[in-house]
């Protein structure tokens, strides 16, 4: 396995930023946002299972190890390597390794496409396409990242230079060697592409009967191609995908503690709340009402939630074009 080394003031700029973290967080799971778009996530201990909605991220972990399930696939990631999710993805994970520390950055779409024409040729191979792989970080992945946390402590130099950065780093992520999924994403005519627009739609309308047929038409493919290339992205079948939603959009409502179960149900699309009980009991390890005893945590969500806000909002409002 290749050796990725941190540059020792890179390693030291994390930690700075992280101990920024107010003394009380420090005890549990800690979240912290240096810079647009980039943030430090840790965990002081190994944690249970805890399913959450990734969306685009890519994660490099400097120290703890993570797995993370989706669909039939499992992964572990460890020091120096980087997991990249290109597409909206259900997931479950927990931390095997700890103390827990990883840098995460957020894949913007229209970055990556500002670079179609600058990739040529490159930007139209046969990669497999998978919305979450796991690669060993690069010198010039690394590199980039230490020079756009430096700007933390830079504010000016942040505005000014900080967007460069950002481009660059999507360069990086698209060059990189699990970077084919992103460059098939930034073609309009792609799998990846209808993939997605198919995902912001079952996001959208996730509380609504989901015709298969209906959204494979929507996205320009046939009904068995859609089939085998939502499978091949997400590791799941549509009616999964849906399924996942309704469940964690259901737990978050839970969590706020001022809703019932059958409330929950019928609101995140179930016709049966015995169904959604049984459903949400198959997912989570416990029936949905054990979750209304948890007020606490409707102030202090699962900080793999936090990796992006917009995680913890299922019904998503722009879709990729």
């Amino acid at each position: 396995m290749q050796r990725v080394i941190f540059p020792s003031a890179f390693l030291q700029g994390c930690e700075r930023c992280f101990r920024s973290a107010p003394e009380e967080n420090q005890r549990g799971p800690t979240f912290v946002s240096p810079l647009p778009g980039l943030r430090l996530l840790g965990y002081p201990g190994r944690t249970e299972f805890e399913a959450t909605l990734y969306e685009p991220i890519v994660c490099v972990v400097l120290r703890g190890r993570k797995e993370t399930t989706f669909g039939d696939r499992t992964l572990q990631v460890g020091p120096g390597d980087s997991l990249l999710v290109s597409h909206d993805l259900p997931t479950v994970s927990r931390i095997v390794e700890a103390p827990y520390l990883a840098l995460l950055l957020s894949v913007n779409l229209e970055t990556l496409r500002s670079l179609y024409d600058e990739l040529g040729p490159a930007a139209h191979d046969k990669t497999e396409t998978r919305a979450l792989e796991v690669e060993r970080a690069t010198p010039a992945l690394i590199d980039a990242l230490a020079r756009y946390l430096a700007l933390a402590d830079a504010p000016m130099d942040a505005r000014v230079l900080g967007p460069m950065l950002i481009r660059e780093l999507h360069y990086r992520l698209l060059t990189a060697p699990f970077g084919g999924t992103l460059r098939s994403l930034i073609r309009y005519d792609s799998a990846a592409s209808a993939i997605a627009n198919a995902i912001a739609a079952i996001r959208e309308r996730y509380r609504a009967p989901l015709a298969v047929a209906e959204l494979a038409r929507e996205v320009g493919m046939s009904v068995s191609a859609f089939h085998r290339h939502f499978k091949a992205v997400t590791a799941s079948s549509p009616l999964q995908y849906q399924k996942d939603l309704r469940l964690l959009e259901a737990r978050r409502l839970l969590r706020t503690g001022i809703v019932t179960v059958t409330t929950v149900a019928f609101e995140v699309g179930y016709e049966s709340p015995s169904q959604f009980s049984r459903e949400y009991a198959r997912k989570f390890g416990h029936p949905p009402k054990k979750d209304l005893t948890r007020p606490t945590e409707a102030h202090n969500p699962h900080p793999d939630e936090q990796e992006k806000p917009e995680a913890r909002r299922i019904a998503a409002t722009a879709r990729v074009h």
